[in-house]
């Protein structure tokens, strides 16, 4: 039995995007939106948004504490401290794919996890443009609102396999690595800048893989979940887990364990 009812946090994630973030969807102004760091932007939806998830959170689950990717902008020491945790903690991305959000892309999405223990039990990914809710809770499966999701179990050949590969953070010889071993695969495209949107679609099979660099808990906790309780794969370049208190990079999600193997030999990841 999960800490809080699933559809509890279901539905604050329904509130908090009517009333934070779709009133925004398209009418931004420049004084809505800050440069955080280079290229990197945050507009007044998520800091709402985060704030309110952060008081409905703790609501539902007395004791509990919020880290939300806002917040640890301003104070980074936060993440530190997820790994030792005793006491359960909410990880939140009020608006995972703010770059589509400031455009006008309805791919964006609001993302919450329950993590106990640096284990993620229970996560959320709510795509407010849609309404569609994709949410799992550890041993009880994924689901596609009240669909349940299985991911694919076949492993297409290499040539044959189609992704994701995130270049912007990694080093000049690992992107000319993995740039040049594409050419292994079927198709390598750039994504959708939104892992609330790239988790379902693994999930769903709609692509095969996707490689990150940064593995910050906000973007994958919800995610990583989801997929695993959907037969995928989820781990580190060299096949090891992944944890939300971890700050190593490189992850590589997949549609399942085979296909994880495969990409990670044709791109020469680990």
């Amino acid at each position: 039995m999960p800490l809080v009812p699933m559809d509890s946090v279901a539905a604050l994630l329904r509130e908090v995007s009517a009333a934070a973030i779709m009133p925004r969807y398209r009418l931004l102004t420049s004084g809505d939106i800050e440069e955080k760091s280079p290229d990197d932007f945050v507009t007044v939806a998520d800091r709402e948004a985060e704030a309110a998830l952060t008081s409905g959170l703790t609501s539902l689950l007395p004791g509990s504490r919020v880290i939300g990717e806002e917040m640890c902008h301003g104070r980074p020491e936060l993440l530190d401290g997820i790994a030792t945790a005793e006491e359960p903690l909410w990880i939140v991305d009020p608006l995972d794919g703010t770059g589509n959000f400031m455009k006008g892309d309805p791919r964006f999405a609001v993302m919450a996890a329950l993590v106990i223990r640096n284990e993620t039990v229970a996560g959320w990914m709510l795509r407010p443009a849609g309404g569609t809710l994709a949410w799992a809770e550890r041993g009880s499966g994924a689901f596609l609102d009240q669909a349940r999701v299985r991911a694919p179990a076949a492993v297409p050949e290499t040539k044959a396999l189609r992704g994701a590969v995130l270049t912007r953070f990694l080093s000049d010889e690992m992107k000319q690595r993995i740039e040049r071993n594409s050419a292994r695969l079927g198709a390598v495209f750039p994504g959708s800048l939104c892992a609330g949107f790239d988790y379902p679609a693994l999930a769903a099979g709609e692509m095969d893989f996707v490689q990150y660099w940064r593995g910050l808990p906000w973007d994958h906790a919800p995610g990583a979940l989801y997929l695993q309780e959907a037969g995928g794969s989820h781990t580190r370049f060299d096949g090891s887990p992944w944890r939300p208190g971890e700050r190593r990079t490189g992850l590589l999600a997949a549609g399942n364990a085979g296909i994880a193997l495969a990409v990670r030999q044709a791109l020469e990841l680990g």
